[in-house]
């Protein structure tokens, strides 16, 4: 890692290590992970006792990189150590590497250069969920996701969340609001389907099965941004309809197999039901093409 890139990340991990870290001297004998200080430079340590992070949100490891990852250990060594903390003469927890780890398994090593620390629970999640931040191919939902749990988990105000991953308050605020889109946006999201520029602007549009619709024509027309953005200001500036006599709201049961429906054909569908228990679903088509796509998912 550069020094650049390592200063990119002072306000994260450096900042949550605070004091603890102290510079041991060199070892002359390799592999005895019984004497390491709790707080150290690198070290090598034993990979049979390391045990992975319970905190670490990352749960899915391409397999293939692992793998291009494990032949240059074979190669190169592993240049950048991992980081763990010691619980016991003979037992360490990883803080973060764990990809490197893996890879180092599957290299075939026995031992690993580990940097050794000491942090408590709040401490370990907080490192783990940075590190995870700060991968290179973490989609936007990741992000977001693990923004969500360090507020959440570690009692972080937004403000404090964003010095610890040094990005301002609102690159913070933006990447929450994601989590607020329809489960359907955000796997798009996820999946690169649609950018951050998409999702910015379904974000201002306030009504969820609108919000649905606008991406089912992104999907469909591989619309632009800039297009995006011009269908929502143009739907913003229709008129809103009023009616004398507003009906009856609908039982959360009843207003979630709305939703469910919603998004499930990416329009608004509407779910009426009078006291007796009858009523009628409405699902609404804009264009010929559109009743099309609603007949094939209903296998008409």
């Amino acid at each position: 890692m550069s020094a650049e890139k390592r200063n990119a990340l002072g306000k994260g991990l450096s900042a949550l290590l605070n004091d603890s870290v102290s510079v041991l001297p060199n070892k002359n004998e390799i592999g005895t992970s019984a004497d390491v200080n709790a707080m150290g430079s690198v070290n090598e340590i034993k990979i049979a006792e390391i045990e992975v992070n319970p905190f670490q949100p990352r749960t899915d490891f391409d397999q293939d990189a692992l793998a291009e990852l494990a032949d240059s250990i074979k190669l190169q060594g592993l240049i950048q150590p991992i980081t763990v903390r010691k619980v016991n003469a003979h037992k360490f927890q990883l803080i973060s590497g764990e990809r490197r780890l893996r890879a180092s398994k599957l290299a075939g090593l026995t031992q690993i250069p580990a940097y050794v620390r000491t942090a408590n629970d709040q401490q370990m999640l907080e490192m783990a969920l940075i590190e995870n931040i700060q991968r290179e191919n973490l989609n936007a939902i990741e992000v977001a996701l693990s923004f969500q749990r360090m507020i959440d988990e570690c009692s972080l105000k937004q403000e404090e969340l964003g010095e610890r991953v040094s990005k301002n308050r609102s690159t913070v605020t933006n990447y929450l609001r994601l989590l607020k889109l329809p489960p359907t946006i955000q796997a798009s999201i996820r999946d690169n389907q649609i950018s951050m520029g998409h999702a910015k602007a379904l974000i201002s549009v306030a009504d969820p099965a609108k919000q649905l619709y606008i991406h089912q024509q992104i999907i469909q027309h591989e619309l632009s941004v800039r297009k995006v953005e011009e269908m929502v200001r143009e739907m913003q500036k229709a008129p809103v309809k009023k009616e004398g006599k507003q009906p009856e709201p609908l039982s959360f049961q009843v207003q979630k197999i709305q939703d469910d429906l919603a998004s499930k054909f990416s329009t608004n569908v509407k779910l009426k039901l009078n006291s007796q228990g009858k009523g009628s679903i409405e699902i609404p088509f804009l264009s010929e093409d559109d009743l099309n796509r609603i007949l094939e998912m209903l296998d008409w």
